[in-house]
């Protein structure tokens, strides 16, 4: 009898120390020289901190990721690694996102845990922290999963948008009854990759009702066979405009664009997300294209969009040279020690063409 016992525990110390040492740990992998709230989030809210803000979203989408993976691998509540991921910042799993296609986890909604909260002596929710977080994973190179991720990705390669995806349509009903529960002040969403093209999209439909949810993009996808086409329509057109304008026109037909001007600027500044974007990264680095347009910004945080501009808090890395395309576009980076970022309120031709549809108005019947 002792024997089997001491044998039970053996098996379940060389268990712990096996996930321990799983790669995807958060002891292992997760961020460093980060504190858990405690009673001086009372006084002086970590959830300001933007630094601590953008690290602890970062490790709810990191969170979502392991749901599956710890789903795929049958990993019981005693050795599962996703929960490690949320538990130091005083939240838990409130519902998970499931694709009914292949029963993947693809996101989850994190709700601030008050009765862990209380047990650290932190009686009220810090300020800034959000009420819930619904988090969205990207693309996961994994056979249970990889068919579903991969048609959603070439979803949007070819029509540039994710709202004929299931994932869609359960992403936004899950974002709506939060924020009715909670109020939208309250309520966050975010994504990473993949996960970041169905937060911009859920979170831009929400705007549209007049719906404003704090987002935040790590690595959104801005490529897509559908932008190349209209790029070459642009250019093309450009050129047929330019040409035009060399031609004798009679003063009576010449057009005012002052009217669609006035069309741009409704709403605007109510909703502007935050994408975190590395240039590296190929499949987000267009964010980065200037619309021709822009003042230098970086670094002033408070600097609004002209009129007739849309503008997203963009948050860049630092050029560290030449980097692989996996560590470009990880999720790890984004609560790494070392992380350099700029910052500036960034109007560029692609966030531009993001939200032209939100901030215009609707054509007159």
């Amino acid at each position: 009898m002792a024997k089997r016992e001491a044998e039970e525990i053996t098996k379940e110390v060389v268990l712990i120390e096996k996930e321990a040492a799983h790669p995807y740990a958060f002891d292992v992998s997760g961020p460093r020289n980060l504190s858990s709230p405690n009673w001086r989030d009372l006084i002086s809210s970590s959830w300001k901190d933007t630094t601590y803000k953008r690290t602890v979203i970062a490790c709810f989408i990191q969170a979502v990721y392991l749901l599956e993976l710890d789903r795929q691998e049958n990993r019981t509540k005693e050795n599962a690694l996703a929960a490690k991921w949320w538990v130091p910042f005083k939240y838990k799993l409130a519902q998970t996102l499931i694709d009914e296609r292949d029963g993947s986890i693809f996101g989850a909604i994190l709700e601030w845990d008050r009765s862990a909260a209380l047990a650290d002596y932190i009686f009220i929710r810090p300020s800034g922290a959000p009420r819930a977080v619904l988090a969205l994973r990207g693309t996961l190179l994994k056979s249970p999963t990889i068919r579903r991720d991969i048609e959603d990705d070439l979803r949007f390669l070819a029509w540039e948008s994710l709202k004929g995806s299931v994932r869609f349509k359960i992403a936004l009903e899950a974002l709506k009854s939060v924020a009715d529960r909670y109020g939208s002040s309250n309520v966050c969403i975010a994504g990473h990759s993949l996960g970041a093209g169905f937060a911009l999209q859920v979170g831009k439909t929400l705007a549209k009702e007049g719906i404003y949810v704090d987002t935040h993009l790590f690595n959104p996808p801005s490529v897509s066979l559908a932008m190349s086409f209209k790029n070459i329509g642009e250019k093309a057109g450009f050129v047929w405009k330019r040409f035009k304008s060399m031609l004798p026109t009679s003063s009576g037909t010449q057009v005012s664009n002052d009217e669609g001007e006035k069309t741009l600027g409704v709403g605007l500044g109510k909703w502007v997300p935050h994408l975190y974007v590395n240039n590296s990264d190929y499949i987000c680095c267009s964010y980065t294209d200037p619309d021709g347009t822009e003042e230098n910004n970086a670094g002033k945080e408070n600097v609004g969009p002209k009129t007739g501009q849309m503008a997203a808090k963009l948050i860049t890395v630092k050029s560290k040279g030449k980097q692989k395309f996996l560590e470009a576009h990880g999720l790890e980076q984004w609560w790494s020690d070392d992380l350099e970022l700029q910052l500036a309120v960034h109007n560029s031709r692609l966030i531009n063409k993001q939200l032209k549809s939100l901030y215009s108005l609707p054509p007159p019947h």
